[in-house]
């Protein structure tokens, strides 16, 4: 496994709908990343997995060009059967206009 299990906010400036698909296909080639969410009007983007948070960030930096500011990280406890069920309860529900990808 690549590190322990978390999730983590960061804020990126997102402000068009390519940004948003560009960030998805980012996300998506990353897999150390599980599930993730974005947030395009907070400019959000949540990712839970097994993955070292500033080895995620830069990746992220370098791939959109833009900066990137991780505002929580979050250990989760159990990591075995109830890993799913954790990263639920972290990552907000979603509103109108927010996109959802597991």
């Amino acid at each position: 496994m690549a590190g322990k299990a978390r999730c983590m906010v960061m804020r990126v400036n997102l402000d068009c709908n390519a940004c948003c698909r560009k960030m998805r296909r980012i996300l998506l080639n990353m897999k150390e990343i599980e599930t993730h969410l974005i947030e395009k009007q907070q400019y959000k983007v949540s990712v839970c997995g097994r993955f070292d948070p500033a080895n995620v960030a830069i990746k992220i930096r370098k791939k959109m060009k833009r900066r990137v500011e991780i505002l929580e990280i979050q250990e989760l406890s159990n990591v075995d059967n109830g890993f799913v069920d954790e990263m639920h309860h972290f990552l907000p529900q979603p509103v109108s206009g927010t996109l959802l990808y597991n």
